[in-house]
């Protein structure tokens, strides 16, 4: 901690989440001291995914006063707001709101903005590919271009990110995005600014545009207004955000060059730190920039524990983790794929998820879907240390899986690393810690005082070079099905 960490303030985070909205409050050791939910809905159609503006705002203020009613909470010495990537929408200044919604909002998800993802990339900004970026259909550029061409917009309207839209009512003012936030969106990374001829050239004036800060910059104050209806006091710095997949790496602790955190949910994300970005011919790895001024690489998987739903429905979990350590290494092969396709660490829109050999029975057929998934992890890393990144120390684990009392030991010994599972690891939390990062005068040096550890997991003594043997054939499937050379 620096000198100038304040102890007796709280710091709020704000996760505005595809099913809910998460709100929690930590001090300055990492301390959760309050927290508090409010459910949101959607609507799907297909392709198309919207969610209501004005849920994100109700839902958000009645979790705040959830934890405001706390009396654990304090003095509050900031907040911060993450939301998903990709989602947009077109506001006004009207009426005394300062972000009224002019067009649905689109989610990260919707993918009627195909065509309009394909003309941004035939003419792409350079700055764009110089992070790794390629435009594509869960982009909110193509999203926005979508509702200009479908929706008759105010021509005094301008773009907004899921975070801007509750920043801005907090605020009672039009505010800044970050430049997280608005990767997608088509913000230049390396300028930190808008490429304004090129989005101008495809259709979006830049009068349209927020301005851009970085991460944890202060964007304004907590009105009384909004005060009244969430609880949060009056005068409450806001500080700029980040997207929930930085947040949640934020909430990890990786953020020093060479460390890495994997993301074990439904399906699984890689994401670290690097000191330049990496460039990565496949578009599997892009990066986002760091507010420390580093970049945050990382890359998704279709494999991941979704695939332990669809083969064991209703098992208990916890049963056959116990009962696969009886196969370490399982006598069977599997790339646990989710659905069909793959993007990272291998892009393969054709891929199909596979179980080379017969297994025993279920504990075996699990025992190899867990090794399956480390197994994409090893493999990950080697990637992006094939890329130039420096893939150094422990990797964190994050995640619904790294809740299972074998699966972190498991993916030690398979990756021959130190896995350190940390103890709070959502979004919410991570934008505590984005909110108190100015008190540390860095992101880092806040996660380093407020991320703590819930467990370690060594390799154990030999079991590394087993799993390589099964590592190895793992990867000899992949080559033998033209995955790898």
């Amino acid at each position: 901690m620096t000198e100038h960490a304040d102890h007796g303030l709280t710091w709020l985070g704000v996760d505005l989440g595809t099913q809910g909205v998460r709100v929690v409050a930590a001090t300055a050791d990492g301390t959760v001291v309050a927290k508090a939910s409010a459910s949101l809905g959607s609507r799907r159609d297909g392709v198309r995914h919207e969610q209501d503006p004005e849920e994100w705002w109700s839902a958000f203020a009645a979790a705040a006063r959830g934890v405001m009613r706390a009396g654990a909470v304090g003095t509050v010495g900031g907040l911060a707001v993450c939301s998903t990537s990709g989602t947009v929408l077109f506001v006004q200044d009207a009426d005394g709101d300062p972000a009224r919604p002019v067009t649905p909002a689109l989610m990260y998800d919707d993918g009627r903005a195909g065509t309009y993802a394909a003309r941004l990339a035939a003419d792409p900004a350079p700055g764009w590919a110089a992070a790794g970026s390629r435009p594509q259909t869960s982009w909110g550029l193509a999203k926005a271009l979508w509702l200009l061409d479908q929706h008759d917009v105010p021509g005094d309207a301008r773009l907004s990110h899921q975070a801007d839209l509750v920043t801005a009512r907090l605020a009672g003012v039009p505010v800044a995005t970050d430049w997280s936030h608005a990767l997608k969106s088509g913000v230049d990374l390396m300028r930190a600014d808008w490429p304004r001829d090129v989005l101008d050239r495809h259709g979006l004036d830049p009068a349209r545009l927020p301005a851009v800060v970085a991460p944890g910059a202060r964007l304004g104050e907590v009105g009384a207004a909004a005060a009244k209806l969430t609880g949060i006091p009056a005068g409450t710095p806001i500080l700029a955000g980040l997207t929930d997949g930085c947040a949640a790496q934020v909430a990890s602790g990786a953020l020093t060059p060479g460390a890495w955190n994997f993301v074990l949910g439904t399906t699984l994300v890689l994401k670290g730190t690097t000191k330049a970005p990496v460039e990565d011919p496949s578009g599997a790895v892009y990066s986002h920039r760091s507010p420390d001024g580093g970049w945050w690489p990382g890359g998704a998987s279709s494999a991941g524990a979704g695939v332990l739903a669809r083969e064991f429905p209703g098992a208990d979990l916890a049963a056959l983790d116990e009962a696969a350590t009886a196969y370490e290494p399982a006598g069977c092969l599997a790339y646990p794929l989710v659905g069909r396709g793959e993007r990272f660490p291998i892009s393969r829109p054709d891929a199909e998820g596979f179980l080379d050999g017969t297994p025993s029975g279920d504990a075996e057929r699990h025992a190899a879907l867990l090794q399956g998934v480390a197994f994409v992890e090893r493999l990950a890393l080697e990637h992006v240390e094939a890329l130039g990144a420096a893939v150094t120390g422990a990797v964190t684990l994050t995640g619904g899986g790294a809740r299972s009392a074998y699966w972190p030991r498991l993916h030690a010994d398979i990756l021959g690393r130190e896995v350190v599972v940390p103890e709070v690891a959502d979004g919410a939390f991570g934008m505590a810690v984005v909110a108190a990062a100015g008190t540390y005068g860095s992101l880092s040096g806040a996660a380093d005082a407020m991320v703590r550890v819930r467990s370690r997991h060594l390799p154990r003594e030999g079991s590394t070079d087993r799993f390589t043997d099964a590592y190895q054939r793992w990867r000899d499937a992949l080559v033998r099905r033209g995955w790898l050379d």
